[in-house]
């Protein structure tokens, strides 16, 4: 079998074992979901979003960013399967994520009333942000534990701490939800996290490393380069986590907080549930890329590989999602949700371009480029924040979906000029050309659903399901022969 092809299928072959516990893990997410909106309305879900919003940027901001740099760390280290190579790392590692844990507690609490009052223009809440600064020490332990087995590639025991983790937070969280209502909102908050730390720390513990003494000249060597590339993505994730949050803030004092949930539910549905298959393929592919992350060669030729993937197996994502979209709100939400329906099948459509610069934003991170990394943050945060607020301005939720489109678009063009212009990256014509015609597919749908005839509507967009299915079998059966697909499953 040649390289490319190998790589194609243990691209593959990791995608659908990761991704198939991510399935239950998103059927879990759908349940909490539908028993929040349930349970406490669009009302209470905005409260939710808000809170889950501001302990993220303090999360974002303490936890200095060791669940991706420190992934980077260990992965570079890890050589020739020998898990002693990465023990000095690994203690270090769960040094900083013990310390960053506690700094997560002590700003939440000191922090309280100010965050009451900027989040919800009441100090009502303090006593909540309070209660809530555990989970901060809770998501940091759990981090330390999952990144040593992201780094180490031990996938099945990340996707089963993720899963199990997530089942028995919602186990403990229905029963609360049911019978306490919007009381029950920081309870199961902290429940969640409490069962994520528990099955974490057990999953990890299956990977036996030799316990190692470190020195302290060590954990500040080791610490700075960690924490060095770690300030830089949290600096990129606060900035992220920041625009949505002044977003929200935004939507919530001209449109009250049913809007806020509404917000909410939509970006849930494209980020969580549509894109977790980026969270599903970024778990073993950027292990892989930090690794090669010297040889440009080796680099492009991953990228692009990730990037047809990508593409291939969201595009058919994409026009069923178009088709069954009103369906799914209802199953997901409650028949009230439905005026979200303009806003996501807009934004799906940008998932398309996300799909490729997602792909090659990860370059820069690979390779610990502070400096461009940091600028084009910063710019693409500004324009995501002025985008969203005048898209909700002038639109509404269904300009919320557009300026996402928009957005990523343009995220797109700039990513992909940036790195050939510092790496040399740059596409084939056979990845532009199946670009396009899974552009063409994702968009004939979209337009596909504003007949107004149903029969002919649903008709024809069935036939586009069907199209993109095979379009997508067949670039597959090109880059891996399904004989081989199936022989590598079996081994």
């Amino acid at each position: 079998m040649s390289d490319s092809k190998s790589s194609y299928l243990q691209i593959l072959k990791t995608t659908s074992l990761f991704g198939g516990v991510q399935f239950f893990t998103i059927i879990i997410s759908i349940i909490r979901t539908k028993c929040i909106a349930i349970f406490i309305g669009p009302a209470g879900m905005g409260i939710v979003a808000l809170l889950n919003s501001t302990l993220n940027i303090i999360s974002g901001i303490t936890g200095l960013g060791i669940e991706t740099s420190a992934v980077k760390h260990i992965s570079s280290s890890f050589k020739n399967e020998d898990l002693n190579s990465v023990a000095g790392n690994v203690s270090i590692i769960k040094k900083l994520a013990l310390v960053t844990g506690l700094l997560g507690v002590c700003a939440t609490i000191f922090l309280s009333p100010w965050l009451s009052q900027l989040t919800f223009g009441n100090s009502e809440h303090s006593f909540s942000f309070i209660f809530l600064s555990i989970t901060l020490l809770f998501k940091q332990l759990s981090t330390g534990q999952l990144v040593v087995l992201q780094g180490l590639r031990k996938m099945r025991f990340l996707a089963k701490a993720n899963f199990y983790g997530n089942l028995f937070g919602l186990l403990f969280s229905i029963p609360l939800y049911y019978f306490y209502s919007i009381d029950a909102i920081v309870p199961t908050i902290i429940v969640a996290s409490l069962s994520s730390v528990f099955f974490s720390f057990y999953f990890s513990k299956k990977v036996v490393i030799i316990k190692t003494n470190v020195s302290k000249s060590q954990i500040t060597n080791e610490g700075k380069s960690i924490i060095r590339l770690g300030i830089m993505l949290t600096l990129s994730g606060f900035l992220t986590l920041l625009s949505t949050y002044l977003v929200q803030i935004y939507i919530g004092k001209t449109g009250g907080l049913e809007q806020v949930g509404f917000y909410n539910a939509g970006f849930t549905l494209l980020n969580s549930y549509v894109g977790i298959i980026f969270t599903v393929m970024a778990t073993d592919y950027f292990p892989r890329l930090a690794a090669i992350c010297d040889e440009n060669e080796k680099v492009r030729s991953s990228v692009i590989q990730q990037s047809t993937l990508s593409i291939l197996i969201i595009t058919p994502i994409i026009v069923l999602f178009l088709l069954f979209v009103p369906l799914i709100i209802k199953i997901l939400y409650t028949p009230k949700f439905i005026s979200i329906m303009a806003m996501v099948c807009l934004g799906i459509l940008g998932m398309l371009f996300k799909a490729v610069s997602w792909s090659m934003g990860y370059i820069l991170i690979a390779k610990g480029d502070s400096k461009i990394f940091i600028k084009t943050a910063i710019g693409f945060s500004i324009f995501s924040l002025i985008a969203n607020i005048l898209g909700y301005y002038f639109y509404g939720l269904e300009g919320l979906g557009l300026s996402f489109l928009i957005y990523y678009l343009i995220h797109f063009v700039v990513v992909m000029l940036i790195t050939k212009k510092r790496y040399g990256f740059y596409f084939n014509t056979e990845f532009y050309q199946t670009f396009l015609i899974c552009i063409v597919l994702c968009i004939v749908t979209f337009l596909l659903s504003y007949i107004h005839y149903s029969l002919l509507k649903y008709s024809l967009m069935s036939m586009m399901v069907i199209l993109s299915l095979v379009f997508v079998l067949y670039q597959i059966n090109k880059k891996m022969e399904f004989k081989d697909l199936i022989k590598k499953k079996n081994e």
